[in-house]
């Protein structure tokens, strides 16, 4: 098996919420979408939000005893002073800020918000990876 992933799929309550959080309140653009799920092309992987109780069944999980596993999601920008507007536009859109941008004791710069549906994102600035054009992030 090759080192990467291709999809990261959040099972969500509501697709619409969710997916006006993604599209109108961070920007982003589907690059798919049915009654049930939202893809989006992010870098060179898939981002997807699928209704839970289909998400669920599609791996036959009991949607009521579905859990969250602790986990988070990283989105890395290029500069420090790009954090804490992009942590202040997801507060605009809905999300939970879980931890206010600061130091981090790696180096960096970062904070946590969390989606309308709990799931904890990370925004960092972290000096000692390289960010490409793409996105795609390189340990140096």
């Amino acid at each position: 098996m090759e080192q990467r992933i291709s999809v990261v799929t959040l099972g969500v309550k509501d697709l619409a919420r969710s997916r006006r959080f993604y599209v109108e309140g961070l920007g982003w653009k589907p690059a798919f979408e049915n009654k049930e799920i939202v893809f989006f092309q992010a870098g060179g992987m898939v981002f997807a939000i699928f209704l839970r109780d289909e998400l669920a069944a599609d791996f036959l999980a009991n949607s009521k005893e579905f859990g969250r596993p602790a986990m988070a999601l990283g989105y890395n920008v290029r500069s420090q002073g790009d954090v804490d507007p992009l942590i202040a536009r997801a507060a605009a859109a809905g999300a939970t800020i879980l931890k206010p941008a600061r130091k981090a004791s790696w180096g960096g710069y970062s904070g946590y918000f969390a989606d309308p549906d709990g799931f904890p994102w990370e925004v960092a600035w972290n000096p000692a990876w390289l960010l490409a054009p793409d996105g795609s992030v390189t340990f140096r």
